[in-house]
């Protein structure tokens, strides 16, 4: 419970920074991961869901085959099918990818903002937390009812895919 408490807390405080939302993927095991926490408007994510964006999505890409942190805006190059470009229609204008290894486990997080790049230190903080996010649910087999409702109450999306 006191790992299920913190992860509340720190999904809390990537909020705080990722004023325009997150999508955090931990633990993927093939295309599938174990918890996906969302935050974007629910325009977007059905948007991004109706289209396919995930195949073609490059911090998703970026995030798979990379650890550590990369501006959306680096990503340009690799976005063939404009995915971040479509984003920014939605507001989500000014983003961070983030990976994370470790356990012999993968997670991914995307985080946003519509007024302005990430700063050095929110980026570090970002990946920080993702890092601790990362090793909380590794041995997690699923949410209590009461911080899935917290979960809700901060408008975070939650999937369980065990």
């Amino acid at each position: 419970m006191a790992d299920q408490l913190e992860i509340h807390r720190l999904l809390e405080e990537v909020q705080k920074i990722a004023t325009a939302g997150f999508a955090l993927a931990f633990h993927v095991r093939f295309t599938t991961p174990t918890f996906l926490f969302q935050t974007y408007a629910s325009d977007w994510l059905d948007h991004y869901s109706q289209n396919g964006f995930v195949m073609s999505d490059p911090t998703v890409a970026w995030g798979f085959e990379n650890t550590g942190a990369i501006k959306w805006s680096e990503l340009a190059e690799q976005d063939t099918m404009n995915v971040l470009t479509k984003a920014a229609e939605f507001g989500l204008k000014y983003g961070t990818a983030c990976g994370v290894e470790a356990g012999e486990s993968r997670s991914l997080g995307s985080f946003a903002r519509a007024d302005r790049e990430f700063d050095a230190d929110e980026t570090k903080m970002l990946v920080d937390m993702m890092t601790k996010l990362h090793m909380l649910t590794a041995n997690i087999k699923t949410i209590s009812p009461e911080t899935n409702a917290a979960l809700r109450t901060m408008s975070v999306q939650f999937t369980h895919s065990r």
